[in-house]
């Protein structure tokens, strides 16, 4: 990668609570919205005090029900679309969400992460207007998905897309993502993240708001709510720093791809 400093890539996938019901506990619609906008209250302080610009792959649906919220983060970091809906999707959300994200939140939507990083038609993104799309995870999770021949890092496809992968770390292709952070010892993950910042240049990393409330009250497997609330923001707080210190500084998966158009070479 052509550049001179680290970049810390931090995204939020800025959704409903609604994971509790893929383990059979149906919510209540207000409990599901007011779950997420208290754990995106406790990221944004948390971002705040790191001076993090991140990019927030917010549902539509979401959003419509905090609009004055979502255009006040718009303020410090870049919106893009996880579609309409986070529990169910038809093709057509992909430009109905782009449209509405972008008339709550003032930005150019340019970015899309499918929820559950499913596969999508790339052909139909970029005719929905995206410049990228970052719903690649290139690691094996059993019972996810199996994408350990495509490729890590940033690149350009035949669709005239630009597809940014969460990252994993190089060879062995150990997933970062967020059951990461909150399952692997800390020195650990962070060695893992550093191994890819200095393979990589950049690191995408990917969190949910509600992961950062108590999540004791709910039904959940031991692997997601192990750790939580404060504890797991005084652990991102600390994976900041240690990222910092490396020399990485924030920036926006749009960012990132303006610079490598920019550049107009491939990674």
């Amino acid at each position: 990668m052509q550049s001179s400093r680290r970049k810390i890539l931090f995204s939020v996938d800025l959704e409903e609570f609604d994971i509790p019901e893929e383990h059979g506990t149906r919510l209540p619609l207000d409990t599901k919205l007011a779950v997420s906008l208290e754990g995106m209250r406790n990221l944004d302080n948390l971002m705040q005090q790191h001076q993090a610009t991140a990019t927030l792959f917010t549902t539509a649906f979401w959003a419509s029900h905090h609009t004055d919220y979502v255009r006040e983060l718009a303020q410090q970091h870049e919106i893009a679309s996880h579609t309409f809906y986070h529990d169910r999707f038809e093709p057509g959300d992909l430009e109905r969400s782009r449209t509405l994200l972008s008339d709550i939140s003032g930005q150019e939507i340019q970015g899309l992460r499918m929820p559950l990083m499913q596969t999508v038609d790339l052909k139909a993104v970029k005719e929905a207007g995206y410049i990228y799309d970052s719903s690649l995870h290139p690691t094996w999770i059993p019972g996810r998905y199996n994408n350990l021949n495509s490729p890590r890092k940033l690149f350009y496809n035949k669709e005239g897309l630009w597809i940014l992968p969460a990252s994993v770390t190089p060879v062995l292709r150990i997933p970062v993502f967020w059951l990461a952070l909150k399952n692997l010892p800390l020195a650990l993950y962070k060695s893992l993240c550093r191994q890819i910042l200095e393979k990589d240049g950049y690191i995408v990393l990917y969190v949910h708001p509600w992961e950062f409330t108590d999540l004791s009250r709910f039904k959940l497997p031991l692997i997601t709510r192990r750790i939580d609330g404060a504890a797991l923001t005084d652990r991102l707080g600390h994976l900041f720093g240690y990222l910092q210190k490396q020399g990485a500084v924030f920036e926006t998966h749009a960012g990132l791809v303006a610079t490598q158009q920019a550049l107009s070479l491939p990674l």
